[in-house]
């Protein structure tokens, strides 16, 4: 039967445009497909060469602008070491002045080493300040020479201080001593001016000291005050004295005060005269240098502002010549493959054409392109060949089509008879674990599908900034990588955790040991339980110390008992003593009283906080949700010593100390058998990872 439709559509007269694309088609399909292909691959192979030859020469020019960039950048912090080493030089300068020492010298001759080794070794190299370093030379050694001028002038000052001021002070001490010496008693009239005219010499002394150390003027008028009094008092003692060597002594004493004044006088003009060239010679030539590398650094941030907008022009227009280029080429590289592509999908086209008419048992219709040279046109022809046998076969396909039809249905119906017997035995083993899986698994899957959701409408706002006008840039792409390697990570978790899930479902239905209630040795229980911890112990550094005494019998449940201790074990294991860290788990049992039976779990490993132990029983509370965690083990374990065994459990925990887990339960458990919810699952898993 012909599909309606198909013959006018085939024979429809083809348009100018379906004229030129047919002749087209056929100047192309004269080449091989092989040579076709290949010319695509050649045009990306010259696109490639072509973005790379004008890539390599745009990172030529980008470099030297760069370069450019980096040199001005490296002789501005040139400029900023020198003037960071001027203005600390400056500084020493004047402390030394104010207060010599050899330590300070030193510092100070280290320091114009470094200025003058900055200036020839590196300034004097660099290729942006090679220009202005015999100025910042000139300057600086004017400063320089000033500090040696300075300490010459500084050095006479100190002898001045030393001969002319302290000289005459000494001798007046002890023309003092003497005049006090030659005053018999105390009710001489003498001695009120006597004792007037030390005290002023006292003054004066402290003031001239100040002076010398501080430059007070205050002081250095203090100083002239006192001297003055000092010869005042000289003439009213030489006529109040009443001996020869008094009067000896104040003549002396007279000429060693205006001695004293003298170089008094002198001294403050050589301070004055250091003071000047302190500012005239070290502080302005300072302010010179530092008004020199001021004017450079402007000049060289004018410098770094030009080649930083050559690099950015540079940038730019490399980044629209391949964008040019690539358009260019990405329309040729279009054009050629849609004409490819045509001369290869319309051949076949016809061909499906021919084979769908085949198969609709129209035989009647002929093979287009059977004359072609290419692999399509082999093809073809073998359709042709391929119709010609259909043709041969449909009387005998003709007879035998009533037996096939006949065997068809018996086969269908075998078929939809055994799907029943399968689909009704999957029912059958999945019914019991399917509302519990549903409910337990219902959070991972439903973070798997927020994350999925998430995902997909993330990739179709990448999509959309990837066909926008704007483009793509690097952030955006990088962005897009890491939120898709966070979904993949946060999908991959979660299924695996709802994979564990269903696993720790499924041995619901196998594992019912713990179900069966008898009399046991607690010894043996727990030397069983430890035999078949020994492979998690072999893989981690944990010692387990066992002080479990003989005799202790139990009457309950051992299937439970052993659960009890592999999720503490395995809880231990996992948090206590994470990332491979060693430590000793302590399990000891003790009776208490006649009827009860103390069991101490307890570990020396990273203990918990208190926010975590508020928590560490309840349901699905985990503290490494990210890493698997179902938060279900400390919560089984206490369920089945509470509600199944009857008994009581503590947690003692501090952070950092470890914890310790007590167990206090009936020698004759209270308890039932487990429970089985209203959906038909069994309330307590048998076997789960603690992840509290």
């Amino acid at each position: 039967m012909i599909a309606p439709g198909t013959s006018e559509i085939a024979e429809r007269p083809p348009g100018p445009a379906g004229r030129l694309r047919a002749r087209l088609v056929g100047v192309l399909r004269a080449v091989p497909i092989r040579w076709r292909i290949l010319s695509i691959a050649a045009l990306n192979s010259a696109v490639v060469i072509v973005l790379v030859a004008m890539i390599w020469n745009g990172a030529q020019v980008l470099g030297s602008a760069w370069d450019d960039v980096r040199q001005v950048r490296e002789s501005d912090r040139i400029l900023a070491l020198l003037e960071s080493e001027t203005g600390r030089l400056q500084n020493l300068i004047h402390r030394y002045i104010n207060q010599p020492s050899p330590d300070l010298f030193a510092e100070i001759l280290l320091l114009r080493e470094a200025v003058l080794g900055t200036l020839s070794d590196r300034a004097a190299k660099d290729p942006m300040l090679s220009g202005s370093v015999e100025e910042l030379e000139r300057t600086t050694d004017r400063f320089l020479n000033g500090f040696g001028e300075l300490r010459t002038v500084q050095a006479t000052i100190a002898s001045t201080y030393e001969e002319q001021v302290q000289g005459p002070a000494r001798d007046m001490a002890g023309l003092y001593s003497i005049i006090e010496g030659a005053t018999g008693h105390r009710d001489a009239l003498i001695w009120p001016s006597l004792g007037k005219s030390r005290e002023a010499f006292t003054a004066m002394l402290v003031a001239a000291n100040s002076y010398y150390l501080s430059q007070s003027v205050a002081a250095a008028d203090d100083a002239r005050r006192h001297t003055e009094t000092i010869e005042k008092t000289i003439p009213v003692m030489i006529d109040l004295a009443d001996n020869d060597l008094q009067k000896m002594a104040l003549q002396k004493l007279g000429a060693r005060t205006a001695a004293l004044r003298e170089g008094f006088a002198k001294l403050s003009e050589q301070l004055t005269s250091r003071n000047e060239l302190l500012r005239n010679t070290i502080d302005a030539s300072q302010a010179e240098a530092i008004g020199a590398i001021d004017d450079l650094s402007a000049k060289m941030r004018q410098r770094e502002q030009k080649a930083q907008e050559t690099f950015d022009r540079t940038l730019a227009d490399i980044s629209r010549r391949v964008l040019s280029i690539a358009v260019i080429f990405l329309g040729i590289i279009l054009s050629a493959g849609v004409l490819i592509a045509l001369s290869i999908r319309l051949p076949l086209q016809q061909i499906m054409t021919a084979m769908r008419a085949i198969t609709l048992g129209d035989l009647g219709r002929e093979v287009q392109g059977t004359t072609a040279r290419d692999e399509v046109g082999a093809m073809a022809r073998a359709v042709e060949v391929f119709r010609e046998n259909a043709i041969a076969k449909r009387q005998t396909e003709d007879e035998l089509r009533a037996s096939k039809e006949k065997a068809e249905s018996a086969l269908l119906e075998l078929n939809t008879a055994q799907q029943n017997l399968i689909d009704a035995e999957r029912l059958a083993a999945l019914g019991g674990l399917v509302a519990g899986v549903a409910h337990e698994v219902n959070n991972p899957i439903g973070i798997s599908l927020t994350v999925a959701s998430s995902f997909a409408r993330r990739s179709e706002i990448f999509e959309a900034q990837l066909r926008g006008d704007g483009g793509l840039r690097r952030s955006q792409l990088e962005e897009f990588v890491q939120s898709s390697r966070d979904a993949s990570q946060q999908l991959v978790a979660n299924l695996t955790r709802a994979g564990e899930l269903i696993q720790s479902f499924k041995q619901v239905a196998v594992d019912r040991s713990h179900a069966e209630r008898r009399q046991f040795s607690l010894s043996e229980a727990t030397d069983q339980i430890i035999a078949s911890l020994k492979p998690v112990l072999k893989r981690s550094p944990i010692t387990l110390q066992v002080d479990v005494p003989e005799g202790l019998l139990l009457d309950g449940y051992p299937g439970s008992y052993g659960q009890i201790l592999t999720n503490l074990f395995l809880n231990a294991a996992n948090h206590a003593f994470a990332g491979g860290r060693a430590g000793t788990i302590t399990i000891s049992a003790r009776p208490r009283g006649l009827e009860d039976i103390e069991i101490i779990f307890a570990d020396d490993g990273a203990g918990m906080t208190p926010d975590v132990q508020r928590q560490a029983f309840d349901p699905f509370f985990t503290t490494r949700r990210n890493e698997g965690g179902t938060g279900l083990g400390l919560h089984i374990v206490y369920n089945l010593v509470t509600q199944q065994l009857g008994g009581r459990m503590m947690l003692e925990s501090k952070l950092g100390q470890g914890t310790t887990f007590r167990i206090i339960m009936p020698r004759i458990a209270k308890g039932g058998a487990q429970s089985t919810e209203s959906d038909g699952t069994s309330q307590w898993p048998n076997r789960t990872m603690s992840s509290t």
